[in-house]
């Protein structure tokens, strides 16, 4: 099936380019002229394993193609996917500003009928101001359907997630568009469930929601240990062990980060009391997860006394491995609150520097994670990368000045870093090593 994509960023891209593996035929559309070009080279303008390849295999065969006008996906495609941003205002709610025009510029060049599918992850109701947009900019008689496919990709796994999900979400209330749809997914070997538009919408936020609160759990139950004596790890072990909780997303650390929970959680909460509807227990989800940076920063304050003219080492930038995206980034607010109080810092990520670069020209950057170290006063571990895991840490101690480590996601081996003597502070557990 011919289908269009409007929005190449990164649900939109991974969109275009699972669909074209699923032998679909796809053009993409994005309006930003630099990132046009790189796309059309086969380059990805951001990270995501094994983006790269699928691009440039359907580009070669001729599957995938790209586009910097909004009219020729109206024309192109059958099915119409908008995977444009929809970000966060001061206030939480989500800027519908991108998602209108769409709509606008769809309608106004609408000839025959098309299904526009929400794909970006959009407010309950949205699906009702779309249809009520392109009904009034429509030109003669064109028909048209609206559907909600809300999307579940993880940024790092996102070719994964798409082309083997846990579920396919479908929000319609035309039959002709279920119809299209199951055509569209004919391919995916998963369940196929089928909604109203605007169930389909909440799902979206409501699944974020509940992984949020469930890693801003763990976070609550990390300083209960840390006040008790207990240990996180353990106790969370033995909790997913319970089919009824499981143990994903139960990760104690410095904080969720990254474009879908910060802004998936402030929204549902905003949509909850528009509706006139109690959020208290959404907004706590949200204060909970800012005010976990702040409890590590205060660790690392009162365990190297002055900040002042500190080095401070840091390894992870992204806010979760395998993904250049700073959005949201705990360590982003860290570098933050650490070069306020005058410490002078060493960064190291595997992929994200460059963007960091455009935020914080003047820091450090390392050619590894040990040169981020070489005589630092302490090191802060801000992303779990694999790297990281594995790196021999009696080359870290032998490169730190002080041997302290502060481990923001509980990703070194304690037990190697006891027999060294490094002295390591996790999250809700206790330190171990020299004081």
């Amino acid at each position: 099936m011919k289908l269009s994509v409007i929005g190449s960023g990164h649900v939109g891209l991974v969109t275009g380019v699972c669909f074209a593996e699923k032998g679909h035929e796809m053009l993409c559309v994005d309006h930003d002229t630099e990132k046009l070009a790189r796309l059309k080279k086969g380059e990805s303008p951001f990270y995501e394993p094994g983006m790269n390849e699928l691009l440039q295999k359907h580009l070669a065969t001729g599957r995938l193609k790209f586009s910097g006008r909004t009219e020729d996906a109206v024309e192109f495609g059958q099915a119409i996917f908008i995977c444009v941003g929809t970000p966060s205002t001061p206030r939480g709610k989500a800027d519908m500003t991108y998602i209108e025009k769409a709509a606008q510029t769809i309608a106004e060049n609408l000839k025959e009928y098309r299904l526009v599918i929400e794909k970006s992850t959009v407010p309950i109701q949205t699906g009702e101001r779309l249809k009520r947009t392109i009904a009034r900019y429509v030109k003669g008689d064109a028909q048209f359907d609206v559907a909600s496919n809300p999307e579940f990709l993880r940024e790092g796994t996102a070719i994964e997630d798409t082309l083997k999900p846990d579920r396919v979400v479908i929000g319609v209330d035309s039959a002709k568009a279920e119809a299209l749809l199951r055509e569209i997914y004919a391919g995916f070997n998963c369940p196929i469930v089928v909604t109203s538009v605007g169930s389909a919408e909440l799902i979206k936020h409501a699944s974020n929601s509940f992984l949020a609160l469930k890693i801003t759990f763990a976070n609550w139950l990390a300083r209960l240990c840390e006040a008790s004596g207990a240990d996180v790890e353990q106790v969370v072990h033995g909790m997913g062990l319970d089919h009824r909780i499981g143990r994903h997303f139960l990760n104690a650390g410095i904080g969720y980060g990254g474009s879908c929970f910060p802004k998936d959680v402030d929204a549902l909460a905003h949509i909850a009391e528009e509706l006139r509807v109690d959020a208290s227990l959404i907004r706590l989800i949200s204060d909970t997860n800012k005010s976990q940076l702040q409890r590590f920063y205060e660790k690392m304050e009162s365990e190297l006394w002055v900040l002042n003219d500190k080095t401070i080492a840091i390894w992870g930038l992204a806010f979760k491995p395998n993904t250049d995206d700073l959005r949201e980034a705990p360590a982003l607010r860290l570098i933050d609150m650490l070069k306020k109080a005058g410490a002078k810092l060493r960064v190291h990520d595997p992929v994200a520097m460059p963007n960091t670069r455009k935020v914080h020209p003047d820091l450090y950057y390392a050619r590894d994670a040990i040169d981020a170290c070489a005589g630092a006063d302490a090191l802060a571990v801000c992303t779990e990368w694999p790297q990281y895991r594995e790196l021999d840490l009696a080359k870290v101690k032998a490169s730190l000045r002080v041997p302290i480590v502060f481990d923001g996601r509980n990703c070194l081996d304690r037990k190697r870093a006891a027999e060294l003597n490094i002295r390591l502070l996790g999250i809700g557990k206790g330190p171990i090593g020299a004081q």
